[in-house]
């Protein structure tokens, strides 16, 4: 099964030129690296451009976030209709950016029953603030997958991605150990079983937190994920084709 990589370039680059330029390196990359499924999500103001100048079939699109709304008064918001006629397949929900701006988990899982309406693949992210001795990040992360699937039909739990992202390492250079992440992948499938049945064990995960070009092979390979969210290096085209590259 090919690795999902998922390259979020968040609010970059500045200008389209910019962002053909980094899409035509991303594209690049993919073309050999025969083991990989890679999803782009760029800024919604690009995301139509560079899907209509694509004419392959490596690479699929992902808007960064939407509303659960299909249209009316949201001033500066976007459709999962919008975003899907632009050229998006995939949607990032619940990131932790947007959270920290006021997104809830209740209204990322509005937008996770919204996406799959539409046809488009939700990417619901969770992840704990921090962690304890105490094991309170297994209660955070349990009310926020509770809170996304809760509008979610049990026949469609498994066209629902998760990532799991934890937010005290989202943005640097140093992740989580792989031991750690199967063991809260272990978690996540026993918190949607726990929910919505037995068809929670086949949901994929990704991991995202300080993904890098020295840690994606190992943290593929020893945590239990099928794929990575991947922030700040996705931007940076030499190392995210170092990435691209080592899972082959």
């Amino acid at each position: 099964m090919k690795a999902i990589i998922v390259a979020n370039w968040k609010m970059n680059p500045a200008t389209m030129r910019e962002a053909k330029k980094l899409f035509d390196a991303t594209r690049e990359a993919s073309e050999s690296a025969r083991n990989v499924g890679l999803i782009v999500a760029p800024p919604a103001i690009f995301l139509r451009e560079l899907r209509a100048r694509y004419k392959g079939k490596r690479i699929a699109f992902a808007a960064q976030s939407t509303n659960a709304e299909a249209g009316g008064a949201f001033t500066g918001g976007i459709s999962l209709l919008q975003a899907k006629d632009a050229g998006a397949q995939y949607v990032i929900v619940g990131h932790s950016e947007r959270r920290a701006k006021g997104e809830t988990s209740e209204e990322a899982g509005k937008i996770v029953v919204a996406a799959l309406a539409s046809g488009v693949t939700p990417i619901l992210c969770v992840g704990e603030l921090s962690r304890t001795h105490s094991g309170e990040h297994f209660s955070f992360v349990r009310e926020q997958l509770q809170a996304g699937f809760a509008g979610v039909e049990p026949g469609k739990i498994v066209k629902v991605l998760i990532a799991y992202e934890p937010v005290w390492a989202i943005g640097g250079e140093k992740t989580m150990s792989p031991h750690d992440m199967h063991e809260m992948t272990i978690f996540i499938k026993k918190t949607i079983v726990g929910a919505k049945g037995e068809a929670g064990m086949n949901v994929k995960i990704l991991y995202g937190g300080s993904t890098t070009e020295s840690n994606a092979a190992p943290m593929l390979q020893e945590s239990g994920v099928v794929g990575l969210l991947v922030g700040h290096v996705s931007i940076d085209a030499y190392r995210f084709s170092t990435l691209i590259n080592s899972l082959g």
